[in-house]
């Protein structure tokens, strides 16, 4: 088994996680994507020392390398190819898995994980332990003020705990 197959994934979402939508204040964003001017590149560093693997678990797909990566100061990083929904995924709805739940646990083939979103609920995490093998955490960030500097300190807790 080599290092980065024994290592946890950190599959991270975008919207809500990277880019916050609370009231602000925000720096003025340019005209191409005014939302990017949320993401907060301290969080960069913080991301990349954890004991991880990360992985981009996000509707940007390659915009996530293109755009999110250099303000973050990160590599570019592996992604999640989204398969297209089913009829099934489509209906969602409460008590309902989130339609990324079941594609993260696949593409994790045991591995244990980290996932960071904002649209995460307890039909997920039930999803998760009823089907993944291996050690998973699902959290939550409010979409209100994203991922904070206490939040990855308290995924790598986490992680070291493994």
């Amino acid at each position: 088994m080599t290092d980065s197959a024994a290592r946890p994934l950190l599959y991270l979402d975008v919207d809500g996680p990277l880019i916050p939508f609370g009231a602000g204040p925000y720096p003025q964003g340019d005209a191409a994507n005014p939302l990017l001017a949320r993401v907060d590149p301290a969080l960069g560093p913080l991301l990349a020392a954890l004991p991880c693997e990360l992985v981009w678990a996000t509707t940007w797909m390659d915009e996530a390398n293109e755009c999110l990566a250099p303000r973050l100061g990160l590599p570019e990083l592996p992604l999640v190819e989204w398969p297209e929904p089913s009829p099934e995924d489509e209906r969602g709805g409460p008590g309902r898995p989130h339609w990324k739940t079941s594609v993260l646990v696949g593409h994790a083939a045991g591995r244990p994980f980290v996932w960071v979103d904002d649209e995460i609920t307890d039909a997920d995490r039930a999803w998760v332990a009823a089907h993944h093998p291996g050690r998973a955490l699902l959290f939550r960030v409010d979409p209100g003020r994203g991922l904070s500097a206490a939040d990855v300190g308290a995924l790598r807790a986490w992680l070291l705990t493994g």
